[in-house]
């Protein structure tokens, strides 16, 4: 059928249904909600079977609703009712939790319940729960209610209890620091991770607490900053310390806490980790090593998948450390929600704030991607994995493709394209690596379709090496077990030199210096040339402008020349 998919932004929910419905031969395309009446004229171009609305923040009016039938994914259990449904569930440490799609109606959240999914709810960010669980939860509900819409006899009936649950204010997040503990400090930062924040203030100014973890063993005088590592402040709780990874002062953006209060931290401690192998006591770790059975593992934990220019250095140390273990297969793990996003946007946009030049920490961020991707390309004595358990996007994705194999895992998306962030042109040595897999112009179609793939997809064709089920840690447990098969294989050393050899021809035809050097011509004139595109694109990302209009790539119907069947 024609399904219109309303949405806020093309979040990763949105991302993940519209591909699940097209592989099932729906025909789909997406509309932001803007206005009443730019849905109302996207209603009229595309006419619509079905209109699914998996992110909204505003209701649809009935002009819409009351003409065809649009189903709300609220991430609620049914008769759960309200903008807030997540933050009360794992402020009020639910142990389950779960996603309906419901009827819209002139009531917020009242209508009939077409479908709906439970889950487990993990003791974790909201954030993380929205993008694994609530996610899986609603792409299940979401395609039995179109099943059952289908079968033309289903009728769908109404909770028999109800509850509104209003928005959950500040007044109801609020931290105190003499009085909470670490547990309930760090549900409180939990409830409100991603949007919109923990209301707080540091060292005397006014700020929003995003991105917590528990500290194991540093005290301190209870709501102190008692210690600083890499991109994250400690602050003393009544009982022990919490992490703080990211906060966001009045009128900026959401920063790296230690960047965003960088003048401050000048008497704070630092408290550095011993190297890079993983603390096996709860602290904040961001890069962390492990290894088992003749296998590396390289976690990096980076929020929201981006990789600033200091993490890219510290990641290619550990990476360059990693090369030098007696191990005979290396696997770059990613972190729990993302893989990699490529370069950290959100630092590139405070070097305008800070005086600097966001041109020129543009430039240096994606030369310390390049470095990193070019440690992983010449690795010579271990097979590389990359083991993607999270989203990744842009330079991320070929960041993991600099990996001699690819292991995704079923559920997330891929976004292997840079278009969409104002025609960035893209390096990580993306025209070595992608026509080498797919072929010249398969790697052109790729890069224009801008649209994001499945991990199925990508395996398909031919992006990835290999799909594996299950939620993170099933993932995991699984890569462990193929790494560890690959690792004993009685030909990997015959691999290993087949691949120096392939890559050593590779260089002889073609340096990868002259891919690096073609590409980053393009990306200097992305950062310094006369179409400020680029920078456009980064600045409404960054401070999370409202929609003005929907990508061409994504409503379908507004494409020149596109008529209604």
């Amino acid at each position: 059928m024609r399904i219109l998919l309303l949405t806020h932004a093309f979040n990763s929910l949105s991302q993940r249904l519209g591909a699940e419905l097209r592989q099932r031969g729906h025909e789909v395309s997406v509309e932001f909600d803007i206005s009443d009446s730019v849905t109302e004229e996207a209603c009229a171009l595309f006419a619509p079977e079905l209109i699914v609305a998996p992110y909204l923040r505003r209701a649809i009016p009935e002009s819409v609703w009351s003409h065809c039938l649009c189903l709300i994914v609220h991430p609620g259990v049914p008769g759960d009712r309200g903008p807030s449904a997540l933050d009360w569930a794992i402020d009020a440490g639910r142990q389950e939790w779960g996603v309906t799609v419901l009827q819209a109606e002139a009531e917020m959240d009242s209508g009939p319940v077409w479908a709906c999914a439970n889950f487990c709810l993990r003791a974790a960010k909201k954030a993380s729960v929205y993008r694994h669980e609530v996610t899986q939860a609603a792409t299940q509900a979401v395609l039995q209610a179109v099943e059952r819409l289908a079968s033309g006899s289903f009728v769908p009936q109404r909770p028999v209890n109800s509850r509104w649950r209003p928005l959950m204010k500040q007044t109801e997040r609020t931290i105190d620091w003499q009085l909470d503990d670490s547990a309930t400090v760090l549900r409180k930062i939990n409830t409100a991770d991603g949007v919109p924040g923990v209301a707080d203030a540091l060292f005397g100014q006014a700020c929003h607490l995003f991105d917590a973890a528990v500290e194991a063993t540093l005290r301190g005088t209870p709501g102190e900053v008692i210690a600083q590592r890499e991109t994250a402040l400690l602050r003393a709780t009544v009982d022990g310390a919490v992490w703080i990874g990211h906060v966001k002062r009045p009128g900026s953006i959401k920063l790296p806490a230690t960047l965003a209060f960088a003048p401050e931290l000048t008497a704070v401690p630092y408290s550095p980790l011993p190297g890079w192998w993983r603390v096996q006591i709860p602290t904040w770790q961001d890069i962390a090593y492990e290894e088992a059975e003749q296998v590396g593992y390289l976690h990096f934990e980076f929020y929201n998948g981006a990789m600033s220019t200091g993490q890219c250095e510290r990641l290619r140390s550990a990476l360059a450390w990693a090369k030098q273990r007696p191990t005979r297969v290396l696997v770059l793990m990613g972190g729990q929600d993302f893989w990699s996003n490529g370069v950290h946007l959100n630092v590139i946009e405070a070097a305008s704030l800070m005086g600097g030049s966001a041109a020129d920490e543009s430039w240096r961020n994606i030369n310390a991607m390049n470095d990193l991707a070019l440690e992983l390309i010449t690795t010579e004595h271990q097979i590389t994995v990359a083991a993607v358990g999270g989203n990744t996007g842009a330079g991320g994705c070929f960041l993991a493709r600099a990996a001699d194999l690819v292991w995704a895992r079923e559920a997330v998306m891929l976004n292997p394209h840079y278009k969409n962030m104002g025609n960035l042109y893209g390096s990580e040595y993306w025209t070595y690596s992608l026509p080498r897999r797919l072929g010249l112009e398969a790697a052109r179609a790729i890069m224009h379709n801008r649209q994001p793939l499945m991990a199925q997809q990508a395996l398909q064709m031919g992006f990835t090496d290999d799909c594996l089920p299950g939620d993170v840690p099933a993932f995991r447990a699984e890569v462990a077990r193929y790494a560890s098969k690959l690792a004993a294989a009685p030909d990997l050393q015959a691999q290993i030199a087949t691949k120096n050899e392939a890559r050593a021809r590779d260089e002889a035809t073609k340096p990868l210096a002259a891919y690096r050097a073609e590409e980053m011509t393009h990306m200097h004139r992305n950062f310094y040339g006369f179409d400020p595109s680029y920078h456009v694109a980064r600045h409404h990302f960054v401070y999370k402008s409202p929609a003005s209009w929907t990508p061409r790539h994504l409503a379908v119907h507004r494409e020149l020349g596109w008529k209604r069947p």
